[in-house]
């Protein structure tokens, strides 16, 4: 396993300072965590990273992948509405397309969870908290990159579609190839035969029973499947890929609007001036969340962050399944875009994943040291 370089004491200590001024309270998880629940945080966009252990009596667990899960699972069991937690320690991710890329390396990062209500306070501490710790290394080649997931969801509620077929879009946007799927299917009729084998038996099932159709299956094949993902989530997954091939289709209009609106990226106010002019008139909801993101930007600006020189781009973040909301990155022109400073964003929806009661608010940032600093290239 490859280890980042260690991180001078005095240029930790002035990094670490940013998220200690926001008063959050320590706190630490085990290096073991549970592969289901890595799971739950980005699906299969980290799967493909994780160093998987078994565990005493066969639980399937894994190297500590990220703190956001363990951190949100935490406060869910402590049953508390609020709180503000800090943390750093190592994180252990494998790097199959980057064999000169750190396996093992420190996280400093804030996650910080409330009431339901406006965000916009909490969104704009997180991005500035991300980008004044980054740049605390001192690289002169940083750059604010901004996104917002649940543009996307609004975006796709204007376009009026069936509801099932909106439903999907939406559930399709942190799973490339579903959402390719559906965007290649286009202007084609509905062929309820499309399916077809187990996909079509699961798909007339409740969740439980095809759970237990396709344990049924694997018994009589003599299968074990391992892999971290519970029966119930397997066939949950087949039923979707069976809906995006039988269900109803995009037109061609909604699907090259879908396409357009992924592919804007440029400076905010550019982007948000192409995101309102693509939006349907249906898309009220786009339309507000525009009026925020301005107003946030001003802010930003007053603050010192450079949103003039930023990017926002409507496809940040749909990579990994648990954001909702706002998302931010602080990204070094030298070490690329699939290797930034800084990551965050808002992730609601993740709680009530967790056992929640839906009923609060969750954002977070974490900068990586190794990388923030302009002699630890990896």
């Amino acid at each position: 396993m490859l280890v980042e370089p260690p991180i001078a004491e005095s240029q930790l200590a002035a990094l670490k300072a940013h998220f200690l001024a926001t008063g959050a309270k320590p706190i630490d998880t085990a290096i073991l965590q549970p592969l289901s629940l890595m799971l739950d945080l980005a699906g299969e966009a980290l799967r493909a990273r994780l160093f998987v252990v078994q565990a005493e009596g066969g639980q399937e667990t894994c190297l500590r992948a990220d703190f956001t899960a363990p951190i949100a699972k935490a406060h869910i069991e402590g049953g508390g509405r609020a709180g503000n937690y800090l943390y750093e320690g190592k994180v252990f991710r494998a790097s199959p397309d980057q064999p000169n890329q750190a396996e093992e390396f420190l996280q400093i990062g804030v996650e910080r969870f409330g009431p339901t209500g406006p965000a916009a306070q909490d969104d704009f501490e997180m991005i500035l908290l991300a980008w004044r710790a980054a740049s605390t290394g001192g690289r002169g080649d940083i750059s604010l990159w901004l996104g917002d997931v649940s543009l996307f969801a609004a975006f796709v509620d204007g376009l009026e579609l069936q509801p099932a077929l909106g439903a999907r879009v939406k559930r399709a946007a942190s799973r490339p190839r579903l959402l390719q799927a559906e965007l290649a299917r286009a202007g084609q009729a509905t062929d309820d035969r499309a399916a077809g084998g187990l996909t079509s038996l699961l798909a007339g099932l409740k969740p439980e029973a095809a759970a237990a159709a396709l344990e049924e299956v694997w018994a009589l094949a003599g299968i074990q499947p391992v892999g971290g993902r519970t029966p119930a989530e397997i066939a949950q997954r087949l039923i979707l890929q069976g809906e995006s091939r039988s269900g109803p289709a995009l037109t061609q209009e909604q699907a090259a609007a879908i396409k357009a609106f992924l592919a804007i990226q440029g400076r905010p106010a550019e982007a948000l001036d192409a995101i309102s002019k693509l939006a349907p008139k249906a898309a009220i909801t786009v339309q507000s969340a525009l009026v925020i993101w301005r107003t946030q930007l001003d802010r930003l600006a007053d603050a010192g962050a450079p949103v003039g020189q930023a990017t926002f781009s409507t496809a940040l973040g749909h990579a990994f399944e648990y954001y909702d909301g706002v998302t931010f990155e602080v990204r070094s022109a030298a070490l690329g875009p699939d290797d930034p400073i800084a990551v965050g964003g808002r992730y609601d929806g993740l709680l009530n994943r967790l056992g929640g009661d839906g009923r609060a608010s969750a954002i977070g940032c974490m900068v990586r040291p190794g990388r923030a600093f302009e002699q630890v290239s990896a």
